[in-house]
């Protein structure tokens, strides 16, 4: 077996850095060379933390120390990884950020064009809008945080600023769109280094719920149409969110929120924006659409889901996304879980 050779993964610090922009991508690197270490393999990621000054506070008050310099040159594989700062932070121009972005400028701004680099960005939240400012976005695809997206438009307005979307992958840059987001983008690079199954085994650790992938919208089904506080459509919200595939009608609903049916109609297109049944479509979509992209048949995913039957979950599908559950799950490279861990590069 031919050793692979190892990647740094140097993070990128600037005053008032998010903490878990920082640990939570971290953690999972550390994991990975642990499970490397369990299946006998060498370790594939080596971290440093660098910053302009030797320490920093971060967003929680604590300051990080012993940072390294920034390096003159990326002398061997390395992953970039720039992270975000609170809202609060990211219009104030420091010394710091100005010579941070320069940094990034002259150590990656050709790097990123050249052809099977060994080099990647990845931003985490707001680093997005530095890598921007670095100038390293140029037509490519990328995301941020959701309240930041007009302020990457403007500092980066060939980018194609992708809205709704937990992390985009566009060639050797990765960018993601908020603090846990920097997780799930680790897990994808991972995955892709080091095979499915041990990124599997490195969410488990992190008591990841569900490994989300690029085609997860930042704004979850799960959580729209939430931001109210009304109790009666918040229960039976969460009575459609744990059961989606009970066989629920207005009659049901209306029994589980102590409300007449056509009351139960008003307060939720008064408070969540959408009726009952469209709000039980979306979360049934959701469902699916989970179920198909870890290698669920489209018959299997309607059943999960609660629709009657794959055609229904066609028709549903159709009217909200267009194309096909068919094609999704082409997409995601659905098939037997046995067979995609055959398929993965766990040996690498």
């Amino acid at each position: 077996m031919i050793r692979a050779q190892l990647i740094d993964v140097l993070f990128v610090i600037v005053p008032h850095s998010l903490l878990l922009d920082i640990a939570g991508p971290a953690e999972a690197f550390r994991l990975a060379n642990q499970h490397r270490e369990l299946r006998g393999l060498p370790p594939r990621f080596r971290l440093s933390f660098a910053g302009p000054v030797a320490t920093l506070p971060t967003s929680v008050g604590l300051a990080l120390g012993d940072l390294v310099p920034l390096p003159e040159q990326l002398t061997t594989p390395t992953w970039v990884v720039v992270v975000g700062q609170p809202t609060a932070h990211v219009t104030h121009v420091t010394a710091e950020i100005a010579s941070t972005a320069q940094w990034l400028r002259d150590r990656l701004h050709v790097a990123l064009l050249e052809t099977d680099t060994p080099h990647r960005l990845v931003t985490i939240c707001s680093g997005t809008l530095l890598a921007a400012r670095a100038g390293l976005l140029g037509t490519r695809r990328c995301t941020t945080h959701h309240e930041l997206l007009h302020k990457l438009r403007a500092l980066a307005p060939r980018a194609e600023v992708i809205d709704n979307r937990v992390f985009v992958v566009d060639g050797p840059v990765a960018s993601s769109a908020g603090i846990t987001a920097g997780i799930d983008v680790a897990l994808h690079l991972i995955a892709e280094e080091c095979g499915e199954a041990l990124a599997a085994s490195v969410a488990e650790d992190m008591v990841v719920y569900l490994r989300r992938s690029p085609r997860d919208t930042e704004l979850s089904p799960f959580h729209m149409h939430r931001r109210h506080l009304h109790p009666t459509v918040h229960r039976v919200q969460d009575a459609i969110v744990s059961e989606p595939q009970r066989d629920w009608d207005m009659t049901s609903l209306a029994h589980v929120g102590h409300a007449a049916e056509r009351h139960l109609l008003r307060l939720f297109i008064d408070n969540a924006g959408i009726s009952p049944l469209h709000y039980l479509r979306l979360i049934r979509l959701e469902r699916a659409r989970q179920s198909l992209e870890y290698g669920a048949t489209v018959t299997r995913a309607a059943a999960v889901a609660g629709f009657g039957s794959d055609v229904q979950l066609r028709r549903a599908w159709s009217r909200q996304w267009g194309g096909s559950p068919r094609d999704a799950a082409r997409a995601a490279g659905a098939g037997p879980p046995a067979a995609r861990t055959t398929r993965s590069r766990s040996t690498r």
